[in-house]
């Protein structure tokens, strides 16, 4: 297992991240998992024994349920708390009241204390905004975080699911006013959803924010365990939670392309899968979230797969975004204007 930091920070997070939200199975998060604790706490001691240092879950998750066994599986784990990296979010309904969701001041204050409850913890080392809020202004929420972490109950905070000019706003206020800022994103990206790539992946570069992928399956598509026709395993998540939205056929000529690797290998498509989206320079930790034992070893084994040039420029290719604009007009500008690699510019 290897270790990255978590952003623009000295934390040291492992590139793989065990995600919870297949614990509990509490109202529609059914539709994802339905972990007991037992099963729970075999998973998280297993991660734990393969060097997993990086826990994530949600206060939405299975209703708060999940939050709950995960606290619990951490103190049966019997492992030091200050040698796991707990991570929650916070934005989701949590009740039917009109002010039980968001991210204002108040629900993120009312989410931190629930949290830390149903955890059985006094901190949490990552808090996250689960979603871009249409209604609060930015700087109500990067306050908030700010006085959480001034107030110990958060060392580092981050995002989800935001947009870029979202992101860079954020950064934007929180450098003017001294604040916090926002250390890692966590966001869909796989060999089948390479869209981060367009806007968001030279902002995480530029600006040194650190990135955890969820779905790196891409729902479980990319276990090569489906085929064109949507035959599947019987039970997967897909036939009752078809989500995130993916291009099939551009997905299917991805698994083409990473069966004939995995074979080579001796290895799992869904191994393979893992192992591309870790290559990338710019990806600080991959969420997996299993819900057998063997699924769980399965995926810490492609913490271990190391793609060669060649497979990882095979992959690119088979999987590379559409033109779209302005990034075709700005790399035909770019190419125009470049000069020749033979010709030595000229000293004035």
């Amino acid at each position: 297992m290897r270790y990255r930091t978590l952003g623009n920070t000295g934390l040291l997070v492992s590139e793989i991240c065990l995600g919870t939200m297949t614990f509990g199975g509490r109202g529609f998060w059914s539709a994802i998992g339905g972990l007991d604790q037992s099963l729970a706490d075999r998973i998280v001691g297993r991660a734990l024994d393969a060097g997993v240092n990086f826990i994530d879950t949600a206060d939405v998750y299975s209703e708060g349920l999940s939050e709950e066994i995960t606290g619990r599986a951490i103190r049966n784990s019997a492992r030091s708390r200050s040698d796991l990296v707990l991570a929650t979010k916070v934005f989701g309904p949590t009740g039917p009241g009109a002010n039980d969701r968001g991210a204002s001041r108040g629900h993120i204050m009312d989410g931190i204390k629930a949290s830390l409850k149903r955890l059985g913890t006094d901190y949490v080392d990552l808090y996250q905004i689960h979603a871009l809020d249409q209604i609060t202004p930015l700087e109500e929420t990067l306050r908030a975080l700010e006085d959480l972490v001034r107030q110990g109950h958060v060392r580092y905070v981050g995002v989800s699911n935001w947009s870029a000019w979202a992101l860079m706003k954020a950064l934007g206020i929180a450098e003017r006013h001294g604040w916090v800022r926002p250390a890692m994103l966590q966001a869909y990206y796989s060999i089948a959803g390479r869209d981060l790539e367009r806007e968001i992946v030279p902002l995480l570069e530029s600006e040194r924010v650190g990135l955890m992928v969820w779905s790196p399956l891409a729902g479980g598509l990319l276990s090569g365990k489906f085929t064109r026709s949507g035959e599947g395993p019987a039970g997967a998540r897909r036939a009752s939670f078809d989500f995130p939205p993916v291009n099939r056929e551009r997905l299917f000529d991805c698994v083409d392309v990473m069966r004939k690797i995995a074979e080579a290998r001796g290895v799992s498509v869904a191994r393979i899968a893992l192992a591309y989206v870790l290559a990338k320079p710019f990806v600080t930790s991959v969420i997996i979230g299993a819900k057998t034992l063997e699924q769980l070893e399965d995926n810490l084994a492609a913490a271990a797969v190391r793609l060669s040039g060649a497979e990882l420029a095979e992959l690119d290719a088979v999987s590379a975004l559409p033109p779209e604009y302005p990034g075709w007009m700005i790399e035909f500008q770019h190419q125009r204007s470049r000069l020749p690699e033979d010709k030595p510019q000229e000293k004035k």
